[in-house]
């Protein structure tokens, strides 16, 4: 999951609603248990799949061996644009109309809780139920809202740590330890760490992901702001001091996926935080300097493994649609393992069944996946809030101060906490 192509929810439309589990809502949906929930259940007919872009022309040839065996029950396919907001937004709008012709969509993991807040997405219990034991957990809790499934989970992902195995024949496992190695850097002129840190989605991913590692959080269970904690200082501390100390280099600052890929890949950097895709650029762009000298290892947290921020796409049913028990077993389609294989060796896309992370076959064609199944095992959602848009805003413009020195950690830390308490307060 590249940020700026399926996680840039940063933005997403602000204003989303907190609303009660029982009951209506003042953009016309409906809640879990009435409504719009109850009806059609056992519809049967066509339907139409929407969701972004099919770059990797994974969704075309599924419709069309889904469509070979359920004629009467044919999906037609919406291909909306590239642009996560735009995506968003159109979702938006087929809910609000209660459009019944969007039954089934890609819904990014950051809005999954906005839409079942809403009352939008169909609870996949009882008849709409799909089997999720084979499923990473993590995946399901990305698909969850309050206890309750909302969508399928179609992919993951989760960050990895590249670094240079020419220079570093053991990775470290802990953060202190990779910042222990950063004299390996300056010895060969080069710089020693680097993630995503300019003012947009991906530092969402990376603060949250110091703090988390560190044993914080951004929100407790409840979804409040946990932020005034010593964990979650250490977490955002070590970037700053990082930063500070040139560990990260100072034009980091201003690095998204590609700024920082390009840089590892031209030799510049020690260690990079990074997600999968870019194992397949830096091992076959001819201008990689990287390309025989590339090792991967789970991102390093205080103890052990650090916990990614989750990426990834779920896939929910419109509380809207006719015709559900089609949509409900669309859905299975979507996540058998046959589909999630060609997932997986069509479209790069992480699986979210445990055993294809084990399978022999896979792992030839996609090495990283032993690395990747750590990531996600370890892994923890981005906030999942129906405030989303607010709570984005707040950790990139506080971390961004606090890495930059702008900002006492402490200070960013707590002008944080205010800032989603606030929108909480306010929406």
């Amino acid at each position: 999951m590249k940020v700026k192509l399926s996680a840039t929810a940063a933005l997403i439309m602000a204003g989303a609603l907190a609303l009660s589990a029982c009951g209506g809502n003042a953009n016309g949906g409906t809640t879990a248990g009435g409504g719009d929930a109850a009806n059609s259940l056992d519809g049967r007919g066509p339907i139409t799949y929407v969701q972004g872009k099919d770059n990797n022309n994974v969704v075309r040839p599924l419709i069309e061996k889904w469509n070979a065996a359920h004629p009467n029950e044919k999906v037609t396919f919406k291909e909306q644009t590239d642009q996560a907001d735009q995506q968003h937004d159109d979702l938006v709008q087929h809910f609000q109309a209660k459009d019944a012709g969007y039954d089934v969509m890609t819904v990014d993991l950051v809005w999954t809780a906005e839409f079942a807040a809403k009352g939008w997405l169909q609870p996949l219990k009882d008849k709409m139920a799909i089997d999720t034991a084979g499923m990473l957990p993590s995946t399901v809790n990305g698909a969850s809202y309050k206890g309750t499934l909302y969508a399928a989970p179609e992919s993951s992902d989760g960050g990895i740590l590249y670094y240079r195995k020419d220079l570093v024949p053991t990775p470290p496992k802990t953060w202190d330890e990779m910042m222990s190695m950063c004299s390996i850097a300056k010895a060969n002129n080069i710089g020693c760490y680097a993630g995503q840190f300019s003012k947009y989605e991906g530092l969402t991913v990376n603060a949250s992901e110091a703090i988390n590692s560190a044993g914080g959080s951004v929100l407790d269970k409840d979804g409040k702001p946990s932020l005034n904690t010593p964990e979650a200082k250490a977490g955002l501390e070590n970037l700053a001091k990082a930063y500070a100390d040139g560990n990260i280099p100072t034009e980091a600052i201003t690095f998204q996926e590609e700024q920082g890929r390009q840089a590892f890949q031209d030799g510049k950097l020690l260690f990079h935080r990074n997600w999968p895709y870019l194992y397949n650029l830096a091992t076959t762009e001819g201008s990689s300097k990287v390309a025989d000298k590339l090792g991967m290892t789970a991102l390093p947290g205080k103890d052990g493994p650090g916990a990614s921020s989750l990426g990834g796409h779920n896939v929910g049913v419109s509380v809207y649609s006719k015709n559900k028990a089609t949509a409900a077993d669309f859905l299975k389609f979507i996540t058998s393992e046959e589909s999630q294989r060609f997932f997986a060796t069509q479209g790069s896309l992480a699986p979210v069944l445990t055993k294809l992370y084990e399978d022999k076959e896979l792992v030839a064609k996609l090495p990283y996946l032993p690395v990747l199944k750590t990531s996600i095992e370890n892994a923890v959602p981005r906030p999942v809030t129906p405030f989303y848009p607010a709570v984005t805003k707040a950790i990139q413009e506080n971390a961004y101060a606090a890495i930059k020195g702008e900002k006492p950690v402490d200070t960013a830390l707590s002008d944080m906490q205010k800032s989603i308490e606030s929108a909480s307060a306010g929406s």
